[in-house]
């Protein structure tokens, strides 16, 4: 008997399925839609599924055989499930991760390992994992009606349409959208707590963007590419033709990443790059640098092969020493990084050389950051510090010069466990005491106090995202113009 597919997603969370998939209980069926939805997004949203949920599901079996096919190395390694869903190679050793049993079968190299390992009717690992996913997708709340929807896609609706982008990854025509976009699947204008649930769910799929979605600007356009399956530790991710396929690595081993800047994230960095040839003129050199008000060129044999760069100062120099100079006695050293490298890493080299050349996921020579780009970035953060201190100062003096402390203390902090003065308010604290209706009126603005209140909660999600640092991307202009406008309020009627 084949349980249903409510069933399978019932006992995949309970653990409850048996172990031999022929004689699933089929007892306990008759769960209520809520608990099935909820089952379903459990498994579609944001979580990485394990070869565990497959054995729960009877997808696996206690002790089934598996096989990683290697043709083209005459190499065969076998495996069997263990009772809690690891995968134990043939000399015992046990592995949570289908990747890294992968790895250590073979002993070197990176795989991903839901592509490698198959059953014996010749399904591999990946089949079952979407086969439950299609499943869950199955259960998953109805899409809500259109005027309802909101602008992230629900979990079944993002379950397709990443179903749709592996395959069309497989058939060599990678999905490309911008960052931007992308987020826009999970409701989301900017990276931070929702990069790991992004991850997980296109690990679920054996897909990964290309470059990194983390690494780019939001304006940057990323593919979806699915991870190659074997012998990814021979092919350098500098000599990759295209964006099709890129090493999968051990990505459901790999732990939370911080989230900062990184010279991707610049937008000069894959934005291009004017450059000339060893054999240039100065007369084109100089053409090039007047037109482009640039101080210096980058000097390229190819896309991939930097000879260094030249300047004004490496001009005079080499002109000076010999006035019949060619170019390449002005060519000096140039320094590169990958576009996926920690900016902070990278300020000395920019103090010492002003500038340094990007390469992109391919290792071409993709752009250009300078240390006035940096200072904007660095600048346009703390520009967003100071207007959000600006508005905590702000709404703390309003407050501060309206009500008493205890006043204050009886609405946000009866047990006096917190709050000893009105420095130890919260954003929190401040709207407890403004959306109170006699405490708005004791106040006497002349301004509707729900239409406030929605904006104040508004800009505490936008204050709370930027000081506890959950995205390294800049505030949407939307988002700098609500608090410079709140600013602008609380100057007219708080003073």
């Amino acid at each position: 008997m084949t349980p249903t597919s409510g069933t399978i997603l019932k006992q995949t969370l309970l653990g409850t399925l048996s172990t031999d998939k022929g004689t699933a209980d089929m007892s306990d069926s008759t769960a209520s839609p809520a608990e099935t939805q909820s089952r379903a997004r459990y498994l579609l949203d944001g979580r990485r599924v394990t070869p565990t949920d497959l054995l729960s599901a009877g997808l696996l079996a206690e002790g089934e055989h598996l096989t990683f096919v290697r043709p083209r190395m005459g190499e065969t390694h076998e495996a069997t499930v263990t009772s809690r869903g690891w995968i134990r190679l043939a000399d015992g050793e046990e592995f949570r991760s289908p990747s890294k049993a992968a790895m250590v079968a073979v002993g070197y190299g990176t795989f991903d390992g839901w592509e490698a390992w198959q059953v014996d009717d010749g399904r591999f690992l990946t089949q079952l994992r979407q086969e439950l996913l299609d499943r869950a997708a199955e259960e998953a709340d109805p899409p809500e009606p259109e005027e309802q929807q909101q602008t992230s896609l629900s979990p079944s609706e993002r379950h397709a349409r990443l179903k749709k982008a592996r395959e069309s990854a497989a058939a060599g025509s990678p999905f490309a959208l911008s960052v931007h976009e992308l987020l826009g699947w999970w409701g989301a204008t900017g990276r931070g707590l929702v990069n790991e649930q992004i991850e997980a769910e296109l690990a679920n799929h054996s897909l990964i963007t290309s470059p990194e979605f983390d690494k780019v600007p939001l304006t940057a356009t990323v593919h979806l590419v699915k991870a190659a399956e074997e012998d990814a530790e021979n092919i350098p991710l500098a000599g990759l033709p295209s964006a099709v396929t890129v090493p999968a690595g051990t990505s459901e081993e790999q732990e939370s990443r911080e989230t900062g800047l990184t010279v991707g994230t610049l937008p000069s960095a894959l934005g291009g790059v004017i450059s000339v040839k060893p054999t240039a003129t100065f007369e084109e050199v100089i053409t090039l640098m007047v037109l482009h008000d640039f101080s210096q060129l980058p000097v390229l044999a190819g896309p991939h092969n930097l000879r260094g760069s030249v300047s004004w100062k490496s001009i005079a120099r080499a002109r000076h020493a010999d006035p019949g100079a060619r170019l390449s006695q002005a060519i000096v050293d140039a320094r590169d990084v990958r576009y996926d490298h920690d900016l902070i890493d990278v300020l000395p080299t920019l103090a010492e050389h002003d500038f340094v050349l990007v390469r992109d996921q391919r290792n071409a020579i993709a752009g250009i950051v300078t240390a006035a780009d940096v200072a904007q970035a660095y600048g346009d953060l703390a520009g967003h510090f100071l207007l959000i201190g600006e508005m905590d100062r702000r709404l703390r003096q309003v407050i501060a010069g309206a009500f008493t402390l205890p006043e204050v203390t009886k609405l946000c902090d009866p047990k006096g466990e917190r709050i000893t003065s009105f420095g130890d308010m919260s954003i929190g604290d401040y709207k407890r005491v403004l959306e109170h209706p006699e405490l708005w009126q004791q106040l006497g603005w002349p301004l509707d106090r729900k239409v406030f209140i929605e904006r104040l909660e508004e800009i505490r999600r936008i204050r709370n995202n930027v000081m506890h640092f959950n995205s390294s991307d800049p505030l949407p202009k939307g988002d700098v113009d609500k608090i410079r406008n709140l600013n602008k309020l609380l100057r007219e009627y708080g003073e």
